[in-house]
C-alpha cells in the first residue's frame, strides 16, 4: 500500500476509485465498502484510493474536542493495509481545507490530483465549506467532469454508524466481545514499554506499563482483562490491568500487563496488545495479601478461558 501525507505528495499512472471518510476502527461495516473499493480495481487498470483526514475534523471545528477514537493513525493504516488497498492519502485537515468550497473540492482535489474514475460514497455524504453539498451535488459534478458516482445504501451506512456508536460504548461499557464482535477482529492498543512503580514485582506478578502511543486512543473501562500480544514474533499471552491501583493508593491511571511465561526484557519497546476477554472491574483490596490471592484466581481465569479458546 502506498501511503500519502498530503493530497499534494499523491502521484500516480493510473485514474482511481475513491471512497473518502474517516474509517475509525476500520470495523465489518467499513470493511464491506472497502470490498465495493477493491473489487472495482481487481482487473488493475484503476487503484484503490482511501482519502482520510488528520486530525479528526471534529478535533479541528469543534476546538477543544473529548473525541477519543477507536484507531491511532498508525494502527488504521496497518489495518487499511491489510484490507489490500492500493492508496491511502491521510491529508492534514485545518481551518484552511475546511473553507475549500464544493466545486473546488471536486475540481482540485478529485479531478486534477486523484484523477478519479469514480467515487464510492454514501448517500449521506456532505462535502465543501460548511458542508453545504450533498449526494445530487456530487453526481452533477460527477456528470460534468466525467467520474462516475456510486452511492453506499441507506441500510449500508446505517449499519456503519450504529456499529461504530456501538463499538465506542461497548468499549467504555467493558463488554470487549461486542466491540470484538463488530470490529471483526480484536481490539489493541499500541505503545511503549515504560518502567513503573515495579510493585508487581514484588508480589511476583512483574508487569509491562504500557504508555499509549497517543491520547486520543479510545482506552475501554476499567478493570481486567485478558490479552495477548506478539513479541519477537511470538504470540504471548497475559492479563493486563486498566485503572488506579487503588490497593496501593495509586493516583494515576495506568495500563499494566503480566504476561505468563514470559521473562525478557522489552523496557522502550512498541507493542499491541488485543484484548480477548473482560474479567471483572478494578477493585480495592484491605490487603496485598488479598490482592495477590485474587491476581492468582485472574490468572486462572484467563488460563482457562486460553485453553477452551484453543479447544473450540
Amino acid at each position: 500500500m502506498n501511503i500519502f501525507h498530503s493530497i499534494n505528495e499523491f502521484h500516480s499512472d493510473k485514474k482511481t476509485i475513491v471512497t473518502i471518510g474517516t474509517f475509525d476502527g476500520v470495523h465489518l461495516g467499513h470493511a464491506a465498502i472497502l470490498k465495493k473499493l477493491t473489487q472495482n480495481t481487481q482487473n488493475e487498470t484503476f487503484e484503490s484510493t482511501v482519502l482520510t483526514f488528520f486530525p479528526h475534523p471534529r478535533m479541528v471545528l469543534q476546538g477543544k474536542s473529548d473525541l477519543k477514537l477507536l484507531n491511532t493513525i498508525n494502527e488504521k493504516i496497518e489495518l487499511l493495509e491489510k484490507i489490500g488497498i492500493d492508496n491511502l492519502i491521510i491529508h492534514p485537515f485545518d481551518e484552511k481545507f475546511a473553507e475549500l468550497n464544493a466545486e473546488a473540492f471536486v475540481s482540485t482535489i478529485l479531478v486534477d490530483h486523484l484523477r478519479v474514475q469514480k467515487i464510492i460514497i454514501g448517500y449521506d455524504h456532505r462535502f465543501g465549506k460548511n458542508r453545504t453539498a450533498n449526494i445530487d451535488d456530487l453526481i452533477s459534478f460527477g456528470a460534468q467532469y466525467g467520474f462516475e458516482v456510486e452511492q453506499i445504501s441507506a441500510q449500508e451506512i446505517d449499519e456503519i454508524s450504529i456499529s461504530s456508536t456501538k463499538i465506542r460504548t461497548a468499549l467504555e461499557e467493558g463488554d470487549i466481545q461486542l466491540a470484538n464482535e463488530y470490529l471483526g477482529y480484536s481490539y489493541f492498543l499500541s505503545g511503549t514499554v515504560v518502567k513503573g512503580k515495579q510493585l508487581g514485582r514484588t508480589i511476583g506478578f512483574p508487569t509491562a506499563n504500557i504508555s499509549l502511543e497517543e491520547d486520543y486512543k479510545l482506552v475501554p473501562q476499567n478493570g481486567v482483562y485478558v490479552v495477548q500480544a506478539e513479541i519477537d514474533c511470538k504470540t504471548i499471552y497475559g492479563m493486563m490491568n486498566i485503572g488506579f491501583n487503588p490497593t496501593v493508593q495509586g493516583k494515576q491511571k495506568t495500563i499494566e500487563v503480566h504476561f505468563f511465561d514470559f521473562e525478557a526484557d522489552i523496557y522502550n519497546r512498541k507493542i499491541q496488545v488485543a484484548i480477548l476477554q473482560r474479567i471483572r472491574s478494578e477493585k480495592k483490596f484491605e490487603s496485598i495479601e488479598l490482592l495477590t490471592k485474587q491476581l492468582e484466581e485472574d490468572r486462572n481465569f484467563s488460563r482457562n478461558y486460553l485453553q477452551n479458546l484453543e479447544n473450540k
